[in-house]
């Protein structure tokens, strides 16, 4: 058999091809970059994600309080305001990301993380008052481990917008929609006691099956001492105290439009909506002093929220009429139970379309208050979610409770509106 002067070579890396016992050291070689790369990858998103969270943090804070300062000093100019916005921004940054507050000289500026901060100031003006707007659009360059740049990658810019929207403190225009609880629950006692009687009949869940027994028969519940107040009754007083905060920031009811509407399993007919405070306060005063039935919310937000919707173009041209170029939506929603329609037992449908009316009211920027007034855990469950924030949502477990709820409820409406619209 012949051979040619490069048989031996090819004979040698035949054997090399064919054996397998560097192979797991070769694909070690290989891959172990890989997996570190893929490593630190993993650690810079998370690092990420960490300051991305503390940037727009900063930056919500920053274009709040700027908005805020806007709102009370009209004077000042806009570069001023974006300037006051930065540093706040960087005083909130101190210490928790390299170098985001550090105290830098304008030769430095371009050492400065935040200096290049875009940012934008707005200023709408109505007959009665106006809107300030103020948005911040930082960045941040964050550098990458030394695993990540081996694909590259040696640094990651983080960017995040924040805008919030101001009125001044003379007073926000708003749209606010009252949809109330006057269910057979809303007759039982709170543990405020009523010194305006000496007796009357405390009802409760115990009793509450009797309550329409005459004198001289069985179960007839004699009325007692001391008389406690119904929750209907802390309802009435707590929503004049609302009252009573809407109308020190509107004397002349030109920025104030307020609705309401009562629900037990069934939506009564409503007050509409109109200026001032008046027309839904009777309509408040004016409910039964002993409600009755059960408890289904549904019909009450779908009112309120066809009367505020942007679809509907009722308050945008009431406002308009009066000269406000922008107002608030709100809606408060109170209740002391659970769902149950007119049964005695929770009914999970009918959350589910009370959730879905304040989903899509939140989703429209109409803003939600709620007050779970000793209610149970279902009924505080689906009032927390309903609420915009948590902030928004109130558990009061007592009458001095509810009063303070309603009247906090009253002020932040009341009071210079500055929000987050990012």
């Amino acid at each position: 058999m012949m051979t040619t002067p490069d048989s031996p070579r090819k004979s040698l890396f035949a054997r090399l091809w064919r054996d397998r016992a560097g192979n797991f050291g070769l694909a070690t070689a290989i891959l172990l970059p890989v997996a570190a790369a893929t490593a630190g990858v993993a650690i810079d998103l998370n690092r990420m994600v960490q300051v991305r969270a503390t940037l727009q943090d900063a930056a919500d804070s920053a274009v709040l309080s700027a908005a805020n300062a806007l709102a009370k000093d009209d004077k000042l100019s806009d570069d001023a305001v974006l300037e006051f916005a930065r540093k706040f921004m960087k005083a909130q940054l101190n210490n928790v990301l390299p170098g985001g507050a550090s105290d830098q000289t304008d030769e430095e500026a371009e050492e400065d993380p935040l200096a290049g901060a875009v940012g934008n100031v707005e200023r709408k003006l109505g007959k009665t008052g106006k809107t300030v707007e103020v948005s911040l659009t930082p960045t941040y360059t964050l550098a990458t481990n030394g695993m990540t740049a081996l694909l590259g990658w040696k640094e990651v810019t983080v960017s995040v917008k924040a805008t919030a929207q101001a009125t001044p403190e003379s007073g926000a225009a708003v749209s606010m929609y009252v949809v109330l609880d006057r269910s057979g629950s809303m007759s039982f006692t709170t543990n405020t006691v009523d010194t305006s009687v000496t007796s009357c009949v405390n009802y409760s869940a115990s009793n509450w099956a009797y309550k329409d027994i005459l004198p001289g028969r069985r179960n007839y519940i004699n009325p007692s001492n001391p008389c406690y107040v119904k929750k209907i009754q802390a309802l009435k007083t707590a929503s004049a105290i609302m009252m009573n905060e809407l109308v020190k920031a509107d004397p002349k009811g030109d920025l104030i439009r307020v609705g309401a509407v009562s629900y037990n399993d069934a939506t009564q007919p409503a007050s509409g909506m109109a200026w001032g405070v008046t027309t839904a306060t009777n309509y408040i005063t004016a409910l039964p002093s002993v409600p009755t039935g059960g408890t289904n919310a549904s019909g009450g937000m779908e009112l309120a929220f066809k009367a505020l919707t942007e679809d509907n173009d009722a308050e945008k041209s009431a406002h308009s009429a009066k000269g406000n170029s922008d107002f608030a939506r709100y809606i408060v929603l109170m209740t002391d139970g659970e769902m149950t329609g007119n049964s005695a037992s929770w009914n999970p449908a009918i959350d589910t379309k009370v959730l879905e009316q304040c989903t899509a009211a939140k989703e429209e920027g109409i803003e939600i208050f709620t007050v779970a007034f000793m209610a149970p855990q279902k009924g505080r469950e689906l009032l927390l979610a309903c609420a915009t924030s948590d902030d928004h949502y109130k558990e009061p477990t007592d009458m001095a409770g509810l009063v303070k709820a309603f009247g906090d409820i009253g002020k932040a409406a009341a009071a210079a509106s500055t929000r987050l619209t990012n």
